[in-house]
């Protein structure tokens, strides 16, 4: 065998397997409605966290972009939770008008109570064992529906689509959200734990048949279930931060 020919078959070999990496990528996260998304820290305005910004470092594939975890917390005293009104913090340079801005709140607090509410007693006062949230959505950005079902449904489209993923991480015409939040002691305000996400459409079919804000549901539902998980999890003590 020649090394024109080893050299050829080597090229052939490396090109299948990254097909096959690529396939992979795209296989997994066609199965996600929502994905995490990257947050540029020197352009991050913690409207809702303020002086506590400073303290947020990048997480772990599986936390959120940018979090924070108070190492005095005694997570094992808390067994109740307050949970704050959801705010919209968007500023004057948002595209949401302030009729989906309220929208997008409710929807935000009535997941938190749901959610939250399958692992704590929800209180409405401040008192001992009871943790608060403060969550504040900070920018939001809606699908583009026609053009994000064509993109799901046409085999063309589909393909360009999968393209534009694997070059930059995110699918056309998705929606999304970005947040923060912070949880205290509803006693002595001090803090536990303070985040900052962001999270896109992801690959799903189904996402392509949404409503406009439908990708930026999804997130919230995402943080949602994320959240009463852990806080059940390091208030019970089978999980620390």
């Amino acid at each position: 065998m020649t090394d024109h020919v080893i050299v050829a078959e080597r090229r052939a070999t490396n090109r299948a397997s990254v097909a096959v990496a690529s396939l992979s990528v795209l296989l997994l996260t066609a199965c996600t409605t929502t994905q995490k998304a990257s947050i540029d820290q020197t352009s991050l305005h913690c409207g809702l966290l303020a002086d506590e910004c400073g303290k947020l470092t990048p997480g772990e594939k599986d936390q959120a972009s940018l979090r924070y975890f108070n190492p005095s917390a005694q997570w094992t005293r808390y067994n109740k939770i307050l949970i704050d009104p959801v705010t919209f913090w968007g500023g004057n340079s948002t595209s949401v008008s302030a009729a989906d801005q309220q929208s997008l709140v409710n929807y935000f607090s009535q997941q938190l109570k749901e959610q939250l509410g399958k692992k704590f007693p929800i209180v409405e006062q401040p008192g001992p064992g009871v943790m608060k949230i403060t969550v504040a959505m900070t920018d939001a950005e809606t699908a583009t529906p026609v053009l994000r079902s064509i993109s799901m449904i046409s085999p063309q489209a589909h393909m360009l689509s999968n393209l534009k993923y694997l070059a930059t991480g995110t699918f056309p015409f998705v929606g999304g959200a970005q947040g923060e939040a912070k949880i205290t002691d509803s006693v002595s305000g001090e803090l536990l734990t303070a985040a900052a996400d962001n999270r896109i459409g992801g690959g799903n079919f189904t996402t392509g048949f949404q409503w406009q804000w439908g990708d930026a549901e999804n997130a919230i539902d995402k943080w949602c279930e994320m959240l009463a998980e852990r806080l059940s999890s390091w208030t019970s003590g089978t999980a620390t931060p």
